[in-house]
């Protein structure tokens, strides 16, 4: 009797709650559960030697190895039997090789796995999975640390990514080829992913850094970096000013320092400034007195006397001088003393009113003379400056300061005109290609040029086209005259970056042919698949897209049989969107509309949002006939027409009407994120020298991903990175693609194409058409035959992704890389028990057992709350058998898992407080997954 049939004639007598007798032909003795001894670990394949997992369970009368859910063939296990002395219980051991190729070969959302399923008379045991990977270290580091000079006391950084392997280099720093250990010297660490650290520098910490890395595969170094701690000198203290070098007049007096506090060391910096000052110093001299002229005589006064005046100030005494000698007044009789007053001397009348009445009259002549030769001032300085403006205004007035380009990022060079202003092109102009000038600044053009684009543009030719506009954000953007312009970071097709944000559709001109949309190259407009079934149910599935139709047992009539066809649009999306609203899946047409099933059909379509209530309101929509959309339910609603299950890269759909459906989504904060598949593909161009690299940017369904696979065959593209997930916020900020890391003197990027920028808009409201740069590479000599660069792609103040582009020119040389598995396009159309994870015998027992109601309550709840279905119970209670309808569900949820795990072990919990519901076991369960993979041949 073979094994299988011993296991189902056991599992058969299971129910004993139904009072169901044990055959003769099975012991009735006593046993227990398989217990592993020995369970298989974790391993690594190393270059090409096969690994060997083991497991050893006793009592166990058989135990087979599953790999990745499925059936490892018996021809490849190895099995040892022995008996346990203590015990007299037989201890059974099993072995498996796992090669390199059977790894390869498996593309699945985790790790190749296996683990032992072992048997005895009263069920089975599972062991630990153990999971199985290449090991692997890639050559290059992903960042080499690179030398410093820092200042005495100053922080160290040194920054080392190890290269790419399995499992994960550790990595170990070198300081002139001996290790660093940083338990040993708290001023280092080494345990900030991966860097070194030093807080505060000494001059002991000069020296040469490696950083290793190392796995079980292999040891790389990094290149070295030459750390080099300065000293900058520092001055001492001035000393005291010295005495005046003259004993009498003007002179001078110094002080004096020294660089030496501290002095310069291992290249620091000399001190700045001078080291000795002088100033002026006077000493000062005694200076005399002396008169001035004598002024003139005053008028004659009624006493016949008139006087004249003369001051001491020619000049006047200073520092001790002495005061001039002799009178400072005289007067005498204006009428040759013909007349005399009360007998006196004209001379004796105190003469102080004309002194004064003198010195007022000379400062009124000088404050008018000041006043006169102010006027004559201004008048002057009016007339040079409209003079200057007149001559300035020749040369324009785009002039800017030419530091304001220079901010340490990489040149690039275009020919300008002799005349005018050098910084503007000026259309009137003819081209003078023998003068050049130098911008220095962050290139970043938000549409690019393509190969083609660019040879057939008018970008160079006529230059008289090309307006030139310098932003002061230091970003040059070129525009092509009716066109459009983008200038700096504020591109016509952005948000704006306030906290009035709209999600709104922004369309770009007409005109602007840089970012190309695969949409207008020539495609199907339909991708379709058909099947026939009948009473016994299948499924339907597009290769390679995500979307299948399941089609359960019973839900088409006894003796009827349709053809069912399943088709995505690949043209323009029917459904435009309305307001804030994104398309997030294909839009899905399942038929024929008319007919009508008993029971509900699950439908699965992709879809790209990452999934939070918080962020999304996701809606299914379907199209009438009218070819309006309209919405069927929201996501988080509740419903009794329809049901969706939300999973994080697919949307499970109960229905009972054919139709076109589609999902769409309302962010409802900034934090809204859709998943971006990113992708790089290359190939030659017409001219040898030329390679072009193409970097799309497409929804994170398999469709939309599949689509750009099939258009880059056509064109001869090839796929050089295995594609990442970008994830992108509606945030209204855009998208920036970048190259870096051109290989110099080998390769050379084609001007303004090193960086490119794309509107939020292109890319949140996509419509599931693919977008995609291409940037433009030459390689200067023909024996070139590598490319090594890296292409960055990073939403601004948002998530960021790395790919390494290493290829090979050459046709031969190039290592294929792969996307799809194999099996999704094996069986497009599947129909009866083939078709379906959990065969119909235990189905049937599990709907008879969980939809017939007791005093506890409803056990299809509590099979629904268990397999993580937790809202919208009120659907099922509508259906005639609540229990199948939700297999239905987990058969088009659990489609790619490999076994049937998940709904053994809610089983299992039930049963373990339900005493009728102990009739279904994991056993059961694992004998039908093994019976199901023998009967497909998998």
């Amino acid at each position: 009797m073979s094994l299988l049939r011993m296991i189902w004639i056991k599992l058969g007598t299971m129910g004993a709650d139904n009072g169901e007798a044990l055959p003769e032909s099975i012991p009735s003795a006593p046993g227990t559960l398989p217990h592993f001894i020995e369970e298989p670990d974790d391993a690594y394949i190393i270059k090409s030697n096969p690994i060997a997992l083991r497991c050893k369970a006793r009592p166990a009368m058989q135990i087979f190895f599953k790999c990745n859910g499925e059936w490892v063939h018996q021809n490849e296990h190895v099995s040892e039997e022995s008996l346990d002395e203590s015990s007299g219980l037989k201890v059974r051991e099993v072995f498996i090789n796992v090669t390199r190729q059977q790894v390869e070969d498996f593309h699945g959302p985790e790790d190749y796995w296996c683990q032992c399923v072992a048997w005895s008379h009263l069920g089975t045991s599972k062991s630990r999975k153990a999971s199985v990977r290449i090991a692997y270290l890639r050559k290059n580091f992903e960042q080499d640390p690179q030398g410093r000079e820092v200042p005495i006391e100053g922080m160290i950084v040194l920054h080392c990514r190890p290269p790419e392997g399995v499992p994960a280099a550790e990595v170990e720093w070198l300081k002139n080829e001996e290790p660093i250990d940083s338990e040993q010297d708290e001023n280092i660490d080494t345990r900030a992913d991966h860097n070194l650290i030093i807080r505060q520098a000494r001059l002991s910490d000069s020296g040469n850094y490696t950083c290793m890395a190392a796995n079980i595969v292999a040891k790389r170094r990094s290149l070295s970096a030459t750390v080099v701690v300065y000293v900058n000198g520092g001055w001492s203290s001035w000393t005291e000013w010295s005495a005046c070098n003259v004993r009498c007049g003007r002179g001078w007096q110094k002080r004096s320092r020294t660089c030496t506090n501290p002095a310069p060391l291992n290249g620091g910096a000399f001190c700045e400034g001078m080291s000795v000052q002088k100033i002026t110093c006077t000493s000062l001299c005694p200076v005399d007195g002396s008169w001035e002229v004598w002024s003139e005589w005053s008028v004659c006064s009624p006493e016949c006397e008139h006087l004249r005046i003369r001051e001491c100030t020619a000049p006047p005494p200073r520092n001790g001088g002495k005061f001039c000698e002799g009178l400072s007044q005289e007067s005498e009789n204006c009428t040759d003393g013909l007349c005399i007053l009360d007998k006196k001397p004209l001379h004796e009348i105190k003469p102080q009113r004309w002194s004064r009445r003198g010195i007022e009259n000379a400062s009124d002549i000088a404050l008018y003379s000041g006043l006169g030769a102010a006027v004559v001032a201004v008048a002057v300085l009016v007339i040079g400056v409209t003079l200057y403006r007149r001559s300035q205004s020749d040369y324009g007035v785009d002039v800017i300061d030419s530091s304001a380009l220079t901010g340490g990022f990489q040149t690039f060079n275009f020919k300008t005109v002799r005349q005018g202003n050098p910084l503007l092109l000026n259309s009137s102009m003819q081209p003078d290609l023998t003068v050049s000038r130098t911008y220095s600044g962050p290139i970043c053009l938000q549409d690019p040029l393509d190969k083609e684009l660019m040879t057939e543009s008018s970008l160079f030719n006529p230059l008289s086209d090309i307006k030139v506009k310098v932003q002061s954000s230091f970003m040059v953007s070129l525009g092509v005259s009716e066109r459009a312009e983008y200038h700096g970071k504020n591109h016509s097709g952005t948000f704006p970056h306030g906290n009035n944000r709209s999600f709104s559709t922004m369309h770009p001109r007409n005109k602007t042919p840089y970012i190309q949309n695969l949409s207008s190259l020539p495609t199907r407009t339909e991708l379709r698949t058909t099947g026939v079934f009948g009473h016994l149910g299948g499924r339907l599935v597009m290769p390679n897209t995500g979307v299948s139709l399941l089609i359960p047992h019973g839900a088409i009539p006894e003796e009827n049989s349709w053809e069912i066809y399943m088709s995505i649009n690949q043209g323009e999306p029917s459904l435009q969107s309305d307001g804030s609203e994104v398309l997030l899946s294909p839009e899905v047409t399942c038929g024929p509309p008319d007919m009508t099933v008993t029971t509900p059909f699950a439908l699965t379509i992709p879809h790209c949002a990452d999934v939070s209530s918080e962020h999304w309101n996701i809606h299914l929509k379907k199209r009438t006939q009218q070819g309006k959309w309209e919405e069927v339910m929201s996501v988080e609603d509740e419903s009794t027409s329809c049901y969706c299950l939300l999973d994080p890269f697919a949307c499970h759909v109960l229905l009972d009407s054919f139709g076109t459906y589609a999902l769409t989504g309302e962010p409802i904060t900034d934090c809204a994120v859709k998943q971006l598949k990113v992708a790089v593909f290359g190939c030659m161009s017409c001219n040898s020298l030329d390679y072009n690299l193409r970097v799309y940017c497409v929804d994170n369904t398999p469709w939309a991903f599949q689509e750009v696979v099939s258009d880059e065959r056509h064109q001869g593209g090839q796929l050089l990175e295995e594609p990442k997930l970008l994830h992108f916020k509606g945030n209204t900020f855009s998208l920036q693609i970048s190259v870096l890391d051109i290989p110099p003197f080998l390769w050379r990027i084609k001007p303004f194409t090193a960086c490119q920028e794309v509107p939020f808009s292109r890319v949140w409201c996509s419509n599931q058409q693919p977008l995609h740069c291409a940037f433009s590479l030459e390689r200067y000599t023909p024996t070139t035959t590598q490319l090594s660069c890296k292409i960055c792609i990073r939403q601004l103040k948002g998530h960021e992704q790395i790919l390494q582009v290493q290829t090979s020119i050459l046709e031969s040389e190039r290592e294929t890389i792969t996307f799809f598995a194999q099996e999704d396009s094996t069986f497009p159309a599947q129909t009866g028990p083939k078709a379906f994870k959990i065969p119909y015998s235990i189905r049937q027992r599990i709907c008879a057992t969980f939809d017939t109601p007791n005093a506890k309550g409803k056990d299809w709840q509590m099979l629904a709350q268990k397999n993580s279905i937790n809202r919208n119970l009120s659907y099922f209670a509508t259906q005639s058998s609540p229990s199948a309808v939700i297999l239905n569900l987990w058969e088009a949820r659990h489609q790619h898992d490999g076994d049937l795990d998940s709904l053994a072990c809610a089983l299992e919990e039930i049963g373990r407080t339900h005493t009728k519901l102990s009739n279904i076991t994991e056993s059961q369960l694992d004998e039908a997954d093994f019976n199901y993979s023998r009967q497909n041949g998998l």
